[in-house]
């Protein structure tokens, strides 16, 4: 299942706690509506979105003032507008991109790779290249683009937080060739000190929590919107959309003992430079 954006979850919560407030239930509020119940529902849950007559025509019936009517409806157009993402929808399949570009704080862990935010073009492009070997040069490249805007996002004064805890092993492995892992490498020391940006490495030796052996994931959160926190999962099945509280409790609470048994930032900085300077010696 794809997740819903950030705008429709909130529009979605909003008219759910409008009806509620007009004390109706959903099955009376669709059928005044000349709705099915099955709409209400879709749309309350982000599941579809609605039309700006559909927001108009639901808060009359729920009673909302002028006010609330027209930053609903309002919200309802801004969540039907095109994010740049979409002129590369071949690329990005899910809606992990359109919640990543809302989200306040993105936290990362990666036990494989560099994490997508953090990667140069060239590793990038080994990795699309070793994930998706039946791929043109051409859609490579149109991939690793996407990517490099992606990382745009980290820049600017609506920049969002990066913490990512990378696993030692994604330093030592030479992916594309020493030469390319120093580069790599050198392109995160650049940015280690930026004030948007935590990178911690977990070390070998550390005592790991197990399911943290499970695979990667990232944990969203939206700052002071209200919107609920979003987890993500992406593995070779698919991709998992966590967005039931106590699920993205659990992702949550695993991140931060990753956080605290993982070297502390400015211990890792030393630990990837020192990780780099090997690259020079194979």
């Amino acid at each position: 299942m794809k997740s819903p954006t950030v705008r429709h979850r909130r529009l979605g919560r909003d008219l759910r706690q409008l009806r509620e407030q007009a004390g109706l239930l959903a099955d009376e509020a669709a059928r005044r509506l000349g709705w099915s119940p099955a709409k209400i529902s879709r749309i309350e849950n982000a599941r579809t979105a609605p039309s700006v007559t559909d927001v108009a025509n639901a808060c009359d019936l729920y009673g909302a003032d002028s006010a609330t009517k027209a930053g609903l409806i309002e919200l309802c157009r801004e969540a039907g507008q095109r994010g740049w993402w979409t002129a590369y929808s071949d690329v990005f399949t899910g809606s992990y991109i359109a919640l990543e570009a809302e989200a306040a704080i993105i936290r990362k862990w990666e036990p494989l790779v560099i994490p997508g935010l953090l990667q140069v073009e060239d590793y990038a492009r080994e990795i699309i290249k070793s994930g998706q070997p039946d791929l043109s040069a051409a859609e490579v490249q149109r991939r690793v683009d996407a990517r490099m805007i992606r990382k745009l996002r980290l820049v600017g004064p609506s920049a969002p937080t990066l913490h990512a805890i990378i696993d030692e092993a994604v330093l030592q492995r030479p992916l594309g060739g020493s030469d390319l892992m120093a580069r790599q490498l050198d392109d995160i020391l650049q940015i280690v000190d930026w004030p948007n940006i935590i990178i911690q490495v977990l070390p070998i030796r550390a005592t790991v929590v197990v399911a943290s052996l499970e695979g990667r994931f990232s944990v969203m959160s939206f700052g002071d919107s209200g919107d609920p926190d979003v987890g993500y999962a992406e593995g070779p099945a698919g991709e998992v959309y966590v967005e039931a509280e106590r699920q993205v409790q659990r992702l949550m609470l695993l991140f931060e003992r990753l956080a605290d048994v993982a070297l502390s930032p400015e211990e890792s900085a030393a630990f990837i430079a020192a990780a780099r300077r090997e690259h020079d010696f194979h």
